[in-house]
Parts: C-alpha cells; structure tokens; sequence
C-alpha cells in the first residue's frame, strides 16, 4: 500500500515494474490530484473538499465526513467499485460516526456494512 503524502508523486513506471518484479501487487490511496500511472493493481481515492480531482475512477472512493464543500452526492456518479464514508477523526469522531450512519441511513445508495455485499456503497467506520 502507497500513501501519503500523496504516493503519486514518487510512484513512476520503473518503480512500478520493481514492485511488480518482485512479486508484490501495488495499492494506492491518493487524493486524486495526480493521473495515476498504469499498472497500479488497487486504487482508492479519497477526495478533498474544492481541490482539483482528475482522478474519478478505480477500486475504491473513500470519503472523510462530514466535509464542508464535499458532500457524498457530488461523488455518486464518478466511476468506483466501491463507496465509503469514513467518519473524520478528531474531537467530533462520535458526532462524526453518528451523522455518517445517519446519511447512509437516509441516502439507500450509501448503505449500512451489512447491506455492501449487495450494493456497492458501504460504510467504513475507522
């Protein structure tokens, strides 16, 4: 797995065919600033509110919510596998976890762990 700051900065071509050469299967969580180069096995992208994404496809989108400017419906139609919301961290974690259960109580596209084996949104509580 490659990750922050953002992998896509160091992660080039050659360094890809090392990885590969070796046997090892490449993951990467990036913010989707930066194209990503062919050959990455897995690719999750977590958006952030206003910034420039040009990546809006791959594995995995996984959300930090709530995010003021990033609502969850503004990323439904961009084409991932699979759909998170994860609860952002810090003082209002709780708050955060109750209000991200709540959406996907409220928005059927973005169901409960239990329903992800069916559909392709689910939550991620971290």
């Amino acid at each position: 797995m490659c990750t922050g700051g953002e992998p896509l900065l160091q992660l080039d071509a050659p360094l890809i065919a090392a990885l590969h050469a070796q046997g090892f299967e490449i993951a990467i969580e990036t913010n989707g600033t930066v194209a990503v180069p062919s050959g990455v096995d897995w690719v999750c992208v977590s958006p952030k509110a206003n910034a420039q994404t040009i990546v809006r496809s791959g594995d995995e989108l996984k959300l930090v919510f709530p995010q003021q400017d990033a609502a969850p419906g503004q990323y439904e139609n961009w084409a991932f596998r699979h759909f998170f919301l994860q609860p952002m961290d810090g003082p209002a974690r709780e708050e955060n976890t109750r209000a991200a259960v709540a959406y996907c109580l409220a928005n059927p596209l973005w169901p409960q762990p239990a329903d992800a084996q069916a559909d392709r949104h689910s939550l991620a509580v971290c």
